[in-house]
């Protein structure tokens, strides 16, 4: 700031002779105008000088009045300096920058998220082998079901694989209850009606879920092997393939609104299927015709299952059943070929090295989506 002072001059209006240079600068200081009269004060050529006073010197802590610091003349002590505190910058935060990573640490303790403990699963069972890996989404939302002594005998089980869209709930869901459900139909009607109380376990599970009015469905593939039968079904576009003698041979097939059947299904109840960019939509929405749950479009998407029952044969080696995270990249004979020189024994951890090379192929093509492989040894149930 400048401080201009004039003296005996109610208006300052220099002459044009007055030539002078005034820069203002942050130091403090202040600059004053003396007017210096001429030898006749009446002449109009009355010049103007300026004096730039020096500035104060450089604050240092706390400037007190002059008086203070010991005796002074007169007109020292008339005036004191005022008071001035200097704003002194703050001290440098040294604040450690830590790395984007997680430690392996045991001392610290960690309490792991659901998400964290599905991010990836293996799972080695009784004539089973699962390999779980999270896509690109912050949830996983792909999960699964293994019943071995299904219906309280030892050669019968329960398998399901249940692959999420809108949240993981449907698919959490899914596998805590439709075993379940299938099991108490099937105590009602008998095996003989098998295929009707799997429907009625899939409708039951649906109803069940719709209760809870959650977001999000689910598509499901299961699988009973009871007296000597493999019964397969499927809402969605999760997938079943049974290895015959080294040839693939899918037990399921998927429900997409692109099927001219789930199509003319759609249109009958009033929607339409929309497709764009080559992907085909219910009502422009789901890429899918048939799962658990999907409450805002339920007139249309149905969870009843499509069942299809098969005798074990020495012919069926192992059954491959995965969400489509798997099927989007890998073909049905592909999955056979990279699985069969793994599940040509009994060895457990053979099958599971199979299912993560299944997923990493898939992931390797540019798969993003989460994907789940379970490989079921047939022979195991066959004693």
């Amino acid at each position: 700031m400048c401080t201009v002072a004039i003296s005996n001059s109610p208006v300052f209006s220099p002459s044009s002779r007055v030539s002078s240079s005034i820069f203002c600068k942050s130091s403090p200081e202040s600059l004053t105008l003396t007017h210096s009269p001429s030898a006749s004060s009446s002449s109009p050529k009355s010049s103007f000088k300026f004096r730039l006073q020096k500035p104060l010197p450089p604050a240092s802590g706390l400037i007190r009045a002059s008086n203070e610091d010991g005796p002074t003349s007169s007109s020292s002590s008339s005036s004191t300096s005022p008071t001035f505190l200097k704003r002194k910058r703050p001290t440098r935060l040294a604040i450690p920058v830590a790395p984007l990573s997680f430690s392996a640490d045991q001392s610290t303790p960690c309490v792991a998220t659901a998400e964290d403990r599905w991010k990836e699963v293996e799972v080695e069972g009784d004539g089973y082998s699962v390999y779980c890996k999270r896509g690109k989404r912050e949830a996983m939302e792909d999960r699964f079901k293994a019943l071995v002594d299904f219906n309280g005998e030892n050669t019968q089980a329960f398998f399901g694989v249940f692959d999420g869209h809108g949240g993981s709930k449907a698919a959490e869901f899914a596998a805590e209850n439709l075993g379940n459900n299938i099991q108490n139909e099937v105590e009602k009607s008998g095996e003989v009606e098998i295929v009707e109380a799997i429907k009625q376990g899939y409708l039951n599970t649906d109803a069940e879920f719709l209760k809870q009015e959650q977001r999000g469905g689910a598509c499901c593939v299961t699988a009973i092997i009871t007296s000597g039968n493999l019964v397969v079904s499927n809402a969605g576009d999760c997938r079943a393939v049974v290895s015959r003698g080294g040839a693939a041979e899918a037990l399921t097939s998927d429900h997409r609104p692109s099927r001219p059947d789930e199509k003319l299904r759609i249109e009958s109840l009033g929607g339409y299927v929309d497709c764009r960019r080559g992907v085909c939509r219910v009502l422009g929405s789901l890429a899918v015709s048939r799962g658990i749950g999907d409450r805002s479009l339920k007139q249309w998407i149905t969870a009843e299952p499509e069942t299809k029952v098969f005798k074990i044969i020495p012919e069926f080696e192992f059954l491959i059943m995965a969400s489509d995270g798997l099927w989007d990249k890998v073909s049905n004979q592909e999955a056979v070929d990279i699985a069969r020189p793994f599940c040509a024994s009994m060895d457990k951890m053979e099958a599971v090295v199979a299912c993560k090379k299944l997923v990493d192929l898939s992931v390797s093509r540019g798969s993003v989506d989460d994907t789940s492989v379970m490989i079921v040894h047939l022979g195991r149930f066959c004693r």
